[in-house]
């Protein structure tokens, strides 16, 4: 045959196999395999085919991060003309298709949420061949979605190369280290927003960072502010919280670059659960908690336990179900704890696991008024614990099957069947 006949992904596999034994082979192929499925089959042997695999559950989260992406490039530029109009006490009434489905609203999302996007997929995925060239195995599919995550979780107006060192941080000390991906112990994107907070605090939170253009105009006559709902609630400024609950849950307000639409971070969740991508026991185990913590919180300010003076007054007298509506909560929970790596295997595992996420995140919330965001360290500690839970999970799992395993009444004629059973059973 020709060569002038020979179709892309043909001349794709020549290639494949004529760089097979060099060095840059695992970049060439990570390429090749990402455009097309390999051209490697098994032939002997029995083999179960399934359509499940690594990279079709990575594309299930981004498509389910799409929308998301999407509505924060619009929401950009929505705040950023918000604050402008608050600062010049211009009164400004929300209208979809007048001031927010607008072109001036999505360039600022061009020129401020793609480029987060860039550096963290060209950062991350560098990174990713560098390692692979280096151990000589092949690129591996996981920071696709990671990638994605990153600029959904940190503030506008971050600046790139923090951005990049913090991806360089989260990809090789939260993931290569232990061996790559499906090894790792802490979800690598929430290792970068921890990297990001903890290094460079003043970054992360404030009432400047949230909202486009804030930090250069601090000082100036044309200064804005950008303060989230939770920023409000941690300094007890109540009277100045006029976000109504269709704001908060549509996503129309300041914070993180995708963690403002709790609607659509909902349709996410379900198409995640529909796909049998995450795990719904975590979500809804997550939800759970988070509404016990909260409801505890307002029980004990409807106690008189604490007074309007106190510090946590503003963040315990929240009403407990609008936790779930603010901040990255909503996030985190349908996004990050599902993580299937990171979090429980086992189904009792999962709502514990769950569970504890969404009660510590509303504790920590309460409790650290510096940063009154604790989704990420909940999920992050949790995430330390997973493998403990399934261990006692597992373990008094056997004990209850040896239990009822010795309390057996095993009959002379079917003695060795049941007994083997039985034994089974225990496995």
């Amino acid at each position: 045959m020709s060569d002038k006949r020979l179709t892309f992904k043909k001349r794709l596999h020549i290639l494949k196999h004529h760089y097979r034994d060099k060095k840059m082979a695992p970049a060439f192929n990570a390429i090749h395999t990402f455009l097309f499925s390999p051209d490697d089959t098994t032939h002997s042997g029995a083999h179960v085919r399934g359509a499940d695999d690594l990279k079709r559950t990575m594309n299930m989260v981004i498509m389910a991060l799409i929308p998301v992406l999407l509505f924060s490039m619009f929401n950009a530029g929505y705040q950023y003309y918000a604050a402008i109009d608050v600062a010049n006490n211009v009164s400004r009434e929300f209208s979809l298709w007048e001031n927010f489905l607008t072109w001036d609203n999505f360039w600022i999302g061009i020129i401020k949420v793609l480029p987060l996007v860039v550096v963290s997929y060209g950062v991350g995925l560098l990174v990713e061949f560098i390692f692979a060239i280096i151990k000589g195995h092949e690129v591996e599919e996981g920071y696709l979605v990671t990638g994605m995550l990153v600029p959904l979780i940190v503030p506008i107006d971050t600046p790139l190369w923090m951005l990049a060192v913090a991806v360089v941080f989260g990809v090789v000390i939260g993931k290569e280290v232990f061996g790559g991906t499906g090894m790792n112990i802490l979800n690598p994107a929430l290792t970068i927003r921890a990297f990001l907070f903890f290094a460079y605090p003043t970054w992360m939170s404030g009432d400047k960072v949230w909202v486009y253009q804030a930090v250069e105009r601090t000082g100036t006559p044309d200064a804005i502010s950008g303060e989230t709902v939770l920023g409000a609630l941690a300094q007890n400024h109540l009277a100045e919280l006029n976000y109504s609950v269709s704001d908060m849950f549509f996503g129309f307000i300041p914070g993180s670059v995708g963690e403002t639409s709790t609607f659509l971070i909902l349709l996410g969740g379900l198409f995640l659960i529909y796909t049998k991508i995450a795990s719904w026991r975590i979500m809804v185990s997550a939800v759970i908690g988070s509404l016990v913590m909260g409801y505890i919180f307002n029980l004990v300010v409807d106690l008189g336990v604490i007074s309007e003076a106190s510090n946590f007054y503003g963040l315990m007298s929240f009403e407990y179900w609008k936790h779930l509506l603010v901040g990255g909560l909503a996030f985190g929970i349908v996004y990050m704890a599902t993580d299937p790596v990171t979090g429980s295997q086992t189904n009792k595992g999962k709502w514990i696991y769950g569970f504890f996420i969404g009660f510590m995140s509303v504790m920590i919330r309460v409790f650290n008024p510096a940063y009154p965001e604790g989704v990420f360290l909940a999920i992050l500690l949790m995430n330390v614990f997973a493998p403990t839970i399934d261990h006692y999970v597992v373990k008094a799992n056997i004990n209850k099957r040896l239990k009822r395993f010795k309390n057996a009444t095993i009959l002379p004629k079917d003695s060795d069947s049941r007994a083997e059973e039985l034994k089974a059973e225990t496995i």
